[in-house]
């Protein structure tokens, strides 16, 4: 096992950090006060971030992404995950990779303009009545012809508002369970579509999330991604290294940002006569979070090395997602009581990032239902999950 970087890839890393820090950043406390980026600076920061190549990473190069690896993906989006959502997406761009299941035609016409930048897609699988349970969706596409007519509603639909377009879960066959739901890819602008109300979040200021209504959509044999019940078995396939990124790297980016701020300020804020890091509940508090951040990417890079073995690394994704986010919920907290008082007002951004990572306990399948996987592979999988000689 070999543990350094390689020359490239501390460059990317490199240039990533850079630019997070220098070109996002600096728009956080604009985006806090007025809820929103504006579409000037929204462009700007993707003009370039493509130029140093940093959009669309996670697809490959024969598409005009940047073609990394899962391990180098998740090296990237760590840095990535030092700022806001929204500014991640605007500059990097979040392009699924389920859009890599189309056929030539599709990836023309939906792909290919997401890679460029000129179309923006959201996935909508979430609906009052499915969170976790994916399986249990109500939106029903039933067959008209050759094509389908499309009924019902999403909602948490993050950057909804922005995209252009999106990639729909919906019932096909409700009799072929577990293969009865199949996905789609659905413009805005198809009649029949209709965007709801904006759903104010406690934190992601500036990310929407908005709910969506399908009422008697037509669609096509064309708009439909992958073959009729492989819904369910596409989202899984290919939302995993999602989660890796937009949960385990980028909660693993935010909590090492708040450790800066932390030794930063038990260094320099004085009590007592001496630094607040030379007392030993303070100094138990950081060690807690350097233990947790290490432990969590180093699950997280064992995971993306998994996928890049082409082995099947669903344990591992669930575990990834259960620790980093748990990891930036207790580095968070640790954050606020280092600073005290402070930590607990607007004028830092402790207090946000505090707000934002949150979420990370819930989105893209909770803690708990996480756990049940892991648990269940360790039940019939036995030492296998967990002994190296097994």
């Amino acid at each position: 096992m070999h543990f350094d970087l390689t020359e490239e890839q501390t460059m990317i890393v490199a240039t990533a950090r850079r630019f997070v820090y220098d070109e996002l950043i600096p728009l956080e406390e604009e985006i806090e006060a007025t809820g929103g980026l504006d579409p000037a600076k929204a462009k700007a920061i993707f003009d370039k971030s493509r130029a140093l190549g940093l959009y669309a990473t996670n697809i490959p190069s024969e598409y005009g992404g940047g073609g990394l690896s899962a391990v180098d993906t998740m090296l990237v989006e760590e840095q990535f995950g030092h700022t806001k959502d929204i500014l991640i997406r605007r500059a990097f761009g979040n392009i699924y990779e389920s859009l890599l299941a189309g056929d030539d035609a599709q990836k023309k016409r939906w792909l290919l303009p997401c890679v460029s930048g000129e179309r923006t897609a959201s996935i909508a699988i979430t609906e009052p009545d499915a969170g976790s349970d994916a399986a249990g969706i109500r939106t029903t596409a039933v067959r008209k012809g050759d094509g389908y007519l499309l009924n019902g509603t999403k909602h948490f639909i993050s950057d909804g508002l922005y995209s252009d377009f999106f990639i729909v879960s919906a019932v096909t066959d409700p009799a072929a369970r577990p293969r009865h739901v199949s996905l789609f890819l659905v413009d805005k602008d198809t009649p029949g579509v209709g965007i709801g109300r904006d759903q104010k979040m406690m934190g992601l200021t500036g990310t929407s999330h908005v709910e969506l209504s399908f009422t008697g959509v037509q669609l096509g044999p064309e708009n439909r991604l992958g073959a009729e019940g492989q819904g369910l078995s596409l989202a899984y396939s290919t939302l995993g290294r999602v989660r890796l990124a937009q949960v385990g790297a980028r909660a693993i980016g935010k909590a090492c940002r708040l450790m800066t701020m932390m030794t930063d300020y038990a260094n320099d804020r004085k009590q007592f006569g001496k630094p607040i890091g030379d007392f030993q509940m303070i100094q138990q508090m950081i060690a807690d979070s350097v233990v947790d951040i290490n432990g969590a990417r180093l699950m997280l890079l064992r995971a993306a090395w998994e996928i890049d073995q082409r082995r099947e690394a669903r344990d591992w994704i669930s575990m990834v997602k259960i620790e980093a986010a748990e990891t930036l919920g207790r580095v968070a907290d640790r954050a606020v009581q280092v600073f005290g008082g402070m930590g607990y007002c607007r004028d830092l951004p402790v207090e946000r990032l505090y707000r934002d990572a949150r979420i990370f306990r819930i989105f893209d399948g909770t803690s708990e239902i996480h756990r049940t996987v892991v648990a269940r592979s360790a039940l019939k999988r036995g030492a296998a999950l967990w002994d190296i000689g097994a």
